[in-house]
């Protein structure tokens, strides 16, 4: 919104990376009339960076009154949505002066064809001096006499709100049904608001949403205590959870103070540099961050940090203050423009557009004390940011090299214990060849010799792998066991698997269960991005690949096993040892390797009925512990994974992962922010969803879920997405799909037909015997031979004993077996027919 001074006759706006410029003047008499009337003329003014000046666009003007003398001017201008055709344009309200004490307001919005259109028209007796705001609808408000008037075509009338509030904020909140806002202290009590607030015996700080007249306890977004002294409000985000709205909102004081809000409590404190703050905008410059670009009353603008919150630069003597991308390099610019002693050539004749992160562009306007004082700060907060990075990964190296050294003392502290105790037991300890190269001799003793030294040198030592943690989790039937190694494990994720083992009784010999196996990084928090727009494609590749490359000693290996509970519970608790099995291997290249998988035993894990052992990560997920990133590698293991490719030729993609968090709903989780978790009934009906942007056109969709589940996922996927828009499977885990499925029903069906067919036509003591029999092996030429002379006595034997009449019972139950079987067979074609379809 423009911050013009009140003797300022022209207006100024910034829509879309340009200026439009409004201004009302007096037109000439045409032929018969004595009368000059009033016009509204508008031009658009677009930067140019060879010249660093504003060149003049299309423009025109539109006729307000032919013949009344009266005074035409305006009153304000913004940008708002229009909700019928969900299109935002500029408005622009004006007044007229009328006879006895009455004004009329017109409201006018700028088309798409540079056109003025009339929206709406409405009288006053008074004229609108405060709080005047435009916003969705178009809706016209303003207060007047401590009371909240609006208008718009939806309301047909001037309609004003219950409440007679000392107003903080009027504006629009980011919410998907009720947008717009007001917020302000109570001046008048009246008993029937006290049943409608949240709070118990009602609040002083109250908010009321227009379009359904709720009235609400807003100490939760501003304290009482800050009511009264809040000058501008400023919300940076909105949401309602279970009926209870979460914002963050940075509100500027008569005190000189900028405080953050989050919740309704002061986080942060910025002392401003001057007094009577009026408007509070947020500019967006990518990487390096957000700012606060603070207006002032007597032409002061000064800018604060969002991630500091100390103020980064100082101007005065600004006659406007605009935000907006006006270089179209896709992040946001503060545009100054300053007032001219003399006569201004045009509308924006002095100005500055800097987004105080290196890009400046001015015209009749030098560096000030205030520039300068912005440079200093951003080189101060660089040097800031350098010194705590240093300090984090010195921080972190000395950690490691800690726990490196507790785990080695550990391991002596073990080997001297067994030592004594070998000792002590008249045991000769016996030390093994990494032992005995961990060992440092204390005398001078003999050099080795030269052969046996080549040999240990040729012949590598592997060592076994560290073991740091062995959980286990319970989702319904489903056992999932996992293993965390160390970071000093050199094991590729592709050469690990897990078994899951059961003692087996009277006999101890214990029995392998059958087990799926997987393995992953185990998930680490990354810190969030400060910039909100994504990277380019090459930039995150090159980072992701040097971060898999820098940082791999200091992630961990995690390896996770699934397998059915309920032949594990036949008693109350059962011991199930854990056999990991892995190749080792040395350095990058895998140049040594040990002589063959090997396999180590991690532990045990006691299953029992009695002791609960699930997910908590489905009833909270904003938990950050290991035990949640537990939880989720256990849901990875146990659900069906199904990978897609979106792709939009026509446009760019549209906000996927929103939508998906929108509908489900879900909810991100904290420990990976780039999994979405849906609100389930229970852990089957569990859906994660991750996310990627490849390119503007083009994005990577990871579902885990069932397989039903993501049938209708993908239904509902494709009636948001548009028409253009293709899905192609790239891959699918999680089992072994419906192809193979439908594949191994049809032949199970062609089975049961060709046996059914033949104990029909054949006696039941002729099957018999032909079971006894073992089938011929049709490998060699031979058992080619014996197959045709089988095939032969088949027929003859056919022939014989073919009936003409078949037992009802018998063909009863043929038809109840092979309905049986085509069932089973039409539910894995319907299952891969959905899919293709869907796709």
């Amino acid at each position: 919104m423009t911050q013009d001074s009140p003797s300022q006759h022209t207006k100024l706006l910034s829509f879309h990376g340009d200026i439009l410029t409004f201004q009302c003047k007096l037109s000439n008499p045409r032929d018969g009339e004595s009368r000059r009337g009033s016009e509204l003329a508008f031009s658009r003014l677009t930067f140019q960076r060879d010249g660093c000046t504003f060149s003049k666009g299309n423009g025109g003007m539109a006729v307000i009154n032919r013949k009344s003398s009266s005074d035409v001017d305006i009153v304000a201008c913004a940008f708002a949505l229009h909700v019928k055709n969900r299109v935002t344009s500029p408005c622009i309200l004006l007044i007229q002066s009328k006879k006895g004490d009455v004004f009329k307001y017109s409201l006018l919005t700028l088309s798409s064809s540079n056109r003025l259109e009339p929206h709406m028209e409405f009288k006053l007796p008074y004229r609108m001096k405060d709080n005047v705001t435009i916003l969705q609808g178009p809706t016209v408000l303003w207060s007047y006499e401590g009371i909240v008037f609006y208008t718009s075509l939806q309301a047909g009338e001037v309609r004003q709100i219950p409440i007679k509030l000392s107003l903080n904020f009027i504006g629009e909140f980011p919410l998907n049904k009720r947008k717009i806002f007001i917020l302000g202290s109570q001046t008048q009590s009246k008993e029937c608001l006290k049943d409608q607030l949240d709070a118990p015996g009602g609040s002083k700080t109250l908010g009321y949403f227009v379009e359904d007249g709720q009235v609400l306890n807003a100490a939760l977004i501003l304290p009482h205590a800050y009511s009264s002294i809040t000058q501008c409000v400023f919300v940076i985000s909105a949401e309602e959870v279970n009926s209870v709205l979460k914002s963050t909102v940075v509100a500027a004081t008569s005190k000189k103070q900028l405080v953050y809000f989050e919740n309704g409590i002061p986080r942060e404190v910025c002392l401003l540099p001057f007094e009577e703050p009026q408007h509070i905008q947020m500019v967006n410059t990518g990487r390096n961050g957000c700012l606060f670009a603070i207006s002032f009353n007597h032409g002061h603008v000064c800018a604060v940090w969002k991630d500091t919150f100390q103020v980064a630069s100082c101007w005065s003597g600004v006659s406007s203050l605009h935000v907006d991308d006006f270089l179209g390099c896709g992040t946001d610019q503060m545009l100054l423009v300053f007032g001219s002693q003399s006569p201004p050539v045009g509308p924006v004749d002095l100005f500055l557009i800097t987004d105080l992160c290196g890009t400046t562009y001015s015209h009749g306007q030098e560096s000030s004390e205030g520039q300068q004082a912005s440079d200093t700060a951003q080189e101060n907060y660089l040097l800031t940011v350098q010194a705590l990075q240093s300090r984090l990964q010195s921080g972190l190296t000395l950690l490691q090299d800690l726990q490196r050294d507790v785990r080695v003392k550990e391991r002596v502290l073990r080997q001297s214990v067994q030592a004594l105790t070998d000792m002590v037991s008249g045991r000769e300890h016996i030390l093994t060849q990494t032992e005995q190269e961990g060992l440092v001799s204390l005398w001078d003793d003999e050099p080795e010799d030269e052969a046996m030294h080549e040999k240990m040198q040729v012949m590598p030592v592997v060592p076994p792998p560290l073991v740091d943690k062995l959980w286990h989790r319970v989702i319904e039937d489903r056992l999932i066991v996992g293993v965390i190694l160390t970071t000093e494990s050199a094991i590729s994720a592709e050469s690990v698997t897990l078994s899951i083992l059961r003692e087996g009784g009277r006999s101890r010999a214990p029995a392998v269960i059958q087990t799926h196996s997987q393995a992953s990084w185990f998930p680490t928090p990354r810190p969030p991005s400060p910039c909100s727009h994504p990277e380019p494609a090459a930039k995150r590749s090159r980072r992701d690949y040097a971060s898999a490359s820098g940082a791999r000693d200091t992630r961990r290996l995690a390896v996770t096993a699934v397998t059915d509970l309920t032949p594990l519970l036949t008693s109350g608790s059962v011991k199930c040892p854990i056999m990991l099995h892995y190749v080792h291997r040395q350095g990058s290249s895998a140049s040594v390797t040990a002589p063959g998988p090997t396999v180590v035993q991690c532990g045990q894990v006691l299953v029992d009925i009695q002791v609960k052992h699930h997910p908590q990560l489905m009833t909270n997920s904003q938990l950050t512990t290991d035990e949640a990133r537990e939880d989720l590698l256990s849901l990875l293991a146990v659900l069906d994974a199904w990978t897609f490719l979106i792709h939009s030729p026509d446009h760019t993609l549209c906000d996927v992962a929103g939508w998906i968090q929108t509908s489900m709903p879900c909810e991100r989780l904290e420990i990976s922010p780039h999994y979405l978790l849906a609100n389930p009934a229970g852990p089957s009906a569990a859906m994660l969803f991750h996310w990627q942007h490849k390119t503007p056109f083009q994005g990577e969709l990871s579902v885990h879920c069932s397989q039903f589940k993501v049938l209708q996922f993908l239904d509902s996927l494709c009636g948001f997405l548009p028409a253009s828009c293709s899905i192609l499977p790239l891959r699918q885990g999680g089992g072994d799909g419906t192809a193979p499925r439908l594949a191994h029903s049809l032949e199970k069906e062609v089975l049961s037909l060709k046996q059914g067919l033949s104990s029909l036509f054949r006696g039941e003591e002729e099957m018999e015997e032909g079971k006894k029999i073992e089938p011929p092996d049709p490998g060699s030429a031979e058992g080619l031979q014996r197959c045709r002379e089988e095939w032969q006595r088949d027929r003859e034997r056919s022939r014989r004993l073919l009936s003409p009449l078949v037992g009802v019972d018998r063909y009863r139950r043929l038809t109840q077996s092979l309905a049986q079987v085509q069932l089973e067979g039409d539910v894995a074609a319907l299952l891969e027919t959905q899919t293709h379809t869907l796709i």
